[in-house]
């Protein structure tokens, strides 16, 4: 069986955001590919920006990505809890062996002091960290702060004078100065650890092999990797991942319009063009294909095709993926996701065969569903004409062409698609009408636009009395 374990720690502080996607999606395939495990971690230490709901938003977006993890909630795997909020015995258990190895310090500065150091360090034009004012305190000081009742937070003693160096799946070797690195706070005043004493023991405990995160996390691994040290314990491999950035090159973040999984699915976008998109933000295959499934992402990808550089988000090569799929994936299937954006544009598509069609055509011209649903409008509801629009129609030529397909409309009560397609490609010459001046005002009557899908497909969709109807409403 492989040791590769990895693991998705997301904060329940919002719904799924693509930046998380992509993380998660990295780690599901590397252990799919490694026959590895992939653990679901819950990172609820902040209590102050724990939002009602956001872990069953975070577990329902993975499971619509065909993301599926196989140990977390709900699926111990013998390394739990999975919510770190469950795990605070733990921690304060490490948080006492730090401080009683002299590895950590108790710090009762408050935050006024510590931004006023801050201001201080900045207007020199140092680093501005914290200064170690508490680093140096006696036991006896320390204790008689303790005794009159003052807060304090526990902070990591980082060594002085030394260069810290760790080899980066992605980035290579990596070397950060301490002088660069605060005494990083380990244990909050309200007794909740912060980050990074609990990823480190969290993920030595569950056993992680690869830590895959974000490259925003790259300055604090040596906080992490000196972690492992002073506990005496292995570190994982690191892998950061490059940023996600705007077409303008900043950061892509939460506050940057709406980016989570559920809003995009909300636009109308299908999940398997939102999967495919979020993996080649940052990786690409050796070969020039943009098209892959979960499957074949599993037997294609490698951390070494994954680029230092920031990724673009470009939201027009998301819309041309998306819209290879529409067009691609079953059509059934496109027809069942889009239901929902029809029903609420459309209300009604209790006529299942009409439906299909709209959906079987429609899906050449829409880039999402809600571009589909649009589209489809006016299938459903009556037509409205612009000035220029009933010029074309009051046109003698179109007129003439109106009179004939009534005429024939009137032979019989049921056609069939190739005879509307036969109709359609033999009237001109009757006519002696042709080009745009016969299928413009066509288009024009039964569908609203000049532009679309043949008339025959129009027509059977709307059915032989609809078409009547719409032709005598524009008769002269």
């Amino acid at each position: 069986m492989s040791n590769i374990r990895v693991r998705f720690a997301p904060s329940p502080t919002g719904m799924l955001h693509l930046g998380g996607l992509r993380t998660a999606l990295y780690d599901y395939i590397f252990a799919k590919q490694q026959g590895g495990k992939f653990i679901l971690r819950i990172e609820d230490t902040d209590r102050n920006r724990y939002v009602e709901g956001a872990v069953e938003n975070l577990v329902n977006s993975l499971q619509m990505m065909g993301i599926d993890f196989d140990e977390g909630p709900g699926k111990d795997g013998g390394f739990g809890p999975y919510f770190q909020s469950e795990r605070l015995d733990i921690y304060h258990k490490y948080i006492e062996e730090l401080l009683e190895n002299g590895f950590a310090y108790k710090c009762f500065c408050t935050k006024e002091e510590i931004e006023k150091m801050r201001e201080k360090a900045i207007a020199k034009k140092e680093n501005p960290k914290y200064d170690g004012t508490c680093r140096n305190l006696t036991p006896e000081e320390v204790q008689a702060k303790i005794d009159a009742g003052m807060p304090y937070v526990v902070r990591l003693k980082i060594p002085e004078n030394r260069m810290f160096t760790f080899y980066d799946k992605i980035r290579g070797k990596v070397e950060i100065d301490s002088s660069l690195i605060d005494d990083q706070i380990l244990l909050k005043t309200d007794g909740y650890p912060t980050y990074h004493l609990a990823a480190v023991v969290d993920d030595h405990l569950m056993e992680i092999s690869h830590v895959i995160r974000g490259e925003e996390w790259l300055s604090s691994t040596p906080k992490h990797i000196y972690l492992y040290e002073v506990f005496g314990w292995k570190a994982p491999t690191w892998v950061h991942l490059p940023l996600i950035l705007n077409t303008d090159k900043s950061k892509l973040s939460k506050r940057h319009g709406d980016f989570s999984v559920e809003g995009f699915m909300g636009k109308g976008y299908l999940k398997e063009a939102l999967v495919n998109f979020i993996a080649l933000l940052g990786w690409h295959p050796s070969s020039d294909e943009e098209i892959f499934n979960l499957g074949k992402m599993i037997e294609k990808f490698s951390f070494k095709r994954v680029n230092k550089a920031g990724a673009i988000f470009d939201n027009t090569k998301l819309d041309w993926m998306n819209s290879w799929y529409l067009r691609n994936l079953d059509m059934e299937y496109i027809a069942e996701v889009s239901e929902p954006f029809f029903i609420k544009v459309v209300k009604d598509i209790s006529d299942k065969d009409k439906y299909r069609n709209i959906i079987k055509i429609g899906r050449d011209y829409a880039q999402t569903l809600v571009e589909l649903a649009e589209w489809a409008k006016p299938f459903y509801f009556d037509l409205e004409f612009t000035k220029e629009d009933k010029e074309i129609l009051n046109n003698e030529n179109s007129q003439a062409v109106f009179k004939h397909y009534l005429e024939r409309f009137s032979e019989k009560d049921v056609w069939t698609l190739d005879e509307l397609k036969d109709l359609v490609k033999k009237s001109p010459k009757e006519l002696n009408i042709k080009g745009k001046n016969y299928y413009f005002p066509l288009r024009l009557v039964f569908f609203g636009k000049t532009s679309g899908p043949g008339v025959g497909e129009i027509i059977e969709i709307l059915g032989i009395e609809e078409s009547k109807k719409r032709l005598q409403k524009v008769l002269i």
